[in-house]
Formats: C-alpha cells, structure tokens, sequence
C-alpha cells in the first residue's frame, strides 16, 4: 500500500449518573478555554496508520490543530520504523479491523517493533484502542495484538432504557493507577460503539465511564494508551489529550 505523506499541514448519555452533570459540564468548559497557543509545533514523526478502517481525515486534521507538524499517513512498515509516535485509529468491526491490519507485509512486525521494543508513544482511538487486546468475539474471535491483555465483549444492555450503541457524550473519569496517567483528565468526550474492552489486569484501565454500569474509556501500559472515545470529535477536551500526547516522554 502507498504511502500518502503530508507535513505542516446534547447532551451526555449518562443514565445514573446525572449526579456529576454540573461538575462534569464545568470541567469542559475549563478544558475548552485553558487550551493554549503552542509555543512551537511538535516536529517529531508522526506516522498515523491507514489501514483501511480509520477516520483518518477528522484524525488528522485534530492532530494537526493540536500542534503535530510532521504527519505521515501509511500502513508502509518502513516509514512506521522510522516513526516517533504512532496513532492508530479504527472504525467499525472488531473482526474487519483486525483483518485490515494484518493485511500490509510487515505492518504489524513494523508496530511492534517500534513500540514494544523501541518504546515510542503509542495512541490507540476506538477500534484502534481495543485492537491492543488479546481478542474480539465480534462477528466471531478475532485474535488481536494482545499488547494489553484482555477481551472486547459487547456492551449488555442491563436496563432497557439503556441503547446501544453507546453514542454522545460522556463523563470520562480518571484512574490514577497506571502508566500515562498524566494524559488522562476528567471531563466529557463523545463515545460512540457496541463492544467494550475489559481487561485482565484493572491496573491497565487509565479511565472509565457509565453506560447503564462501568465501562472502560482508556486503558494503558508503559508507552501506550488507548481511548474508546473519539478525541477528534471530542472539541476542547479532545484537542487537549492529543496535545498531551504529543509532548508526553513515557518513563
């Protein structure tokens, strides 16, 4: 697959918890107005992975408006080797996903080479974020990176009043027991999916939320996080994580 280079370039669906409304709404609102001019533009590599199940133009355009300045589209292992941070979006099946990056030569080796082995900042969003488990059962298993062990099951609809797909916004609520907590702050993002990511270690959940119970919002580990919400959709709270993760120097 060719590469594509370019450089320089409602309400929450809460259910129980309207309790944290007021506060939650505050939070956003401060994210929004403390976003502040970068001094510079981060002009480290950026590869963001096109495998052809990504939304990768509003990605793209988020990174870009949080100060990336080198952002390289590809599924090319060559160009990932060459990477200082990786972005991995998803949209749609866990199944057609999986199947999507593995198809590249290389891809996957390429992945793992850079950010198991060489440690560089790793952000997984939606799919991508629950790509980093052990497996899927949608649409049948699906074995995935298993970078963070773990299995993507479907959200359970334990009051009727609940829909699925969870869809808008949503409290995002910190877990301050991990690696990366620092990306992580408390406010609202928009979610939108079907599956969820439970994994094995409750050390490796960065946040949570609530859909009619807990759900995950991010998990993370050494070098890498993952969001089940989209930050690009996510206004001044999104753009606020992505500046964070491109100035952030994992231990």
């Amino acid at each position: 697959m060719a590469a594509t280079t370019t450089t320089s370039a409602r309400r929450s669906t809460r259910g129980s918890r309207a309790r944290y409304a007021r506060r939650s709404n505050s939070i956003r609102a401060r994210a929004g107005r403390s976003r502040r001019p970068r001094a510079s533009s981060v002009a480290e590599a950026l590869a963001l992975i096109d495998y052809g199940a990504g939304n990768l133009h509003s990605v793209y355009n988020a990174l870009m408006a949080a100060g990336a300045h080198h952002v390289t589209v590809t599924a090319e292992p060559g160009i990932v080797r060459g990477a200082q941070r990786i972005v991995l979006p998803g949209v749609g099946s866990y199944k057609a996903c999986m199947e999507g990056l593995s198809a590249p030569d290389g891809l996957i080796e390429a992945l793992e080479e850079r950010v198991l082995d060489d440690g560089v900042p790793f952000l997984g969003i939606c799919v991508g974020m629950q790509l980093l488990a052990t497996r899927g059962v949608e649409h049948g298993i699906t074995e995935g990176l298993d970078w963070i062990p773990g299995e993507v099951k479907p959200i359970e609809r334990t009051d009727p009043a609940i829909k699925v797909p969870h869809m808008g916004w949503n409290d995002v609520l910190q877990a301050r027991h991990h690696d990366g907590s620092e990306l992580i702050e408390e406010g609202e993002a928009y979610f939108l999916h079907s599956y969820h990511f439970q994994p094995d270690d409750g050390h490796h959940v960065a946040a949570m939320t609530d859909h009619g119970g807990g759900l995950v919002a991010a998990v993370a580990r050494d070098n890498m996080l993952g969001v089940q919400f989209h930050p690009e959709k996510s206004q001044g709270y999104g753009l606020a994580l992505l500046e964070r993760f491109l100035d952030w120097k994992p231990s």
